[in-house]
């Protein structure tokens, strides 16, 4: 899908679909969604540049990212969507800045995408110019990255306190098992979160460094002010995201800790059982072997006697354990 945005007079136009060639040369930003060869050849042409592939899209090395053809830059960095689903992922997205305009190349729409393109709607003027498009797009990720730290922690938090209050409180074992798995779904998903989110604000900060070397011919003077602001909001939450990662390690050791003492108890409770049954099981094990002689059978007293002798022998180890302190 093509999309081309351009202003004339300080009106917007949105175009879906394959423009005029002229009209494509002229647009201020080119959104290209899941482009078909006929997409991608006619911006091409008009553009007179190369669309990077997919697979060349998805190369790490900083080379294959981050680079200068002619008068354009090339820059691609993996972008954190579909946090809201739950089915969330990484997608690399590309963005071509020429003097004349903007071309992002993506796969998956994250949500400061879509966000940003109802506010060129309302402010033309976010699409002064293909530099400026581009640092408010980085702005708009910046500021929905910050909101996906900051709910993430919250639910972080909940689940947290959640978990060690059920510790905490003689309540059902079912509900302190719930609260407990509950509290590592969390953190799992608060840690998968955390690192997608620190991968789009590291490859954000080698946008910006890349760009900042390259700003005396890509940035137009009034947006320069734009990339300091944005190195100092990604450095900023690159830290959070560290302390929020560092905070759902340390609260999954503590969970799992306290499974731990759970599965602890449970343990102990089988093992004061099984020792307090061994020695009922060998009184019974002696009476209920068939010898002849074997006095006691024969007396009256001799079966409740047996049953007490079993019940004494069980009393006596939960009775030390309980000393102890064990239980």
């Amino acid at each position: 899908m093509l999309t081309s945005y351009s202003v004339a007079e300080g009106r917007l136009s949105v175009r879906d679909g394959l423009p005029q060639a002229e009209a494509l040369a002229s647009a201020v930003w080119i959104d290209l969604l899941n482009p078909t060869v006929e997409e991608e050849h006619a911006v091409q042409t008009a553009l007179r540049l190369e669309i990077p592939t997919r697979e060349e899209m998805e190369e790490i090395e900083s080379s294959s990212r981050l680079y200068r053809e002619e008068d354009a830059l090339f820059l691609t960095a993996n972008f954190l969507y579909g946090v809201e689903g739950g089915e969330y992922g990484s997608t690399p997205i590309t963005f071509v800045l020429t003097n004349q305009s903007l071309v992002t190349v993506r796969y998956q729409t994250p949500k400061a995408f879509s966000v940003f393109a109802v506010r060129c709607q309302k402010m033309p003027a976010l699409l002064a110019s293909p530099d400026g498009v581009m640092l408010h797009m980085f702005e708009q990720v910046v500021d929905r990255l910050a909101d996906i730290l900051e709910r993430v922690g919250n639910d972080m938090d909940r689940a947290s306190s959640a978990a060690f209050r059920s510790a905490r409180a003689n309540i059902k074992a079912n509900k302190r098992d719930a609260d407990l798995r509950e509290a590592l779904i969390t953190l799992g998903q608060v840690g998968e979160v955390t690192t997608r989110a620190s991968e789009t604000l590291l490859g954000l900060s080698r946008i910006l460094t890349f760009v900042g070397a390259e700003k005396a011919t890509a940035v137009r003077k009034e947006n320069q002010g734009l990339i300091k602001t944005l190195v100092r909001d990604v450095r900023s939450l690159v830290d959070h995201a560290g302390v929020l990662n560092g905070k759902a390690n340390f609260l999954l050791d503590a969970v799992l800790g306290i499974i731990n003492v759970e599965q602890m108890n449970i343990i102990k409770t089988f093992t004061v059982v099984s020792v307090a049954l061994m020695p009922p099981t060998l009184i019974a094990s002696i009476y209920g072997m068939n010898f002849a002689y074997m006095p006691e059978l024969s007396q009256a007293w001799g079966y409740p006697a047996a049953l007490l002798l079993m019940v004494c022998s069980a009393l006596g180890p939960v009775l030390y354990f309980r000393r102890k302190g064990w239980l």
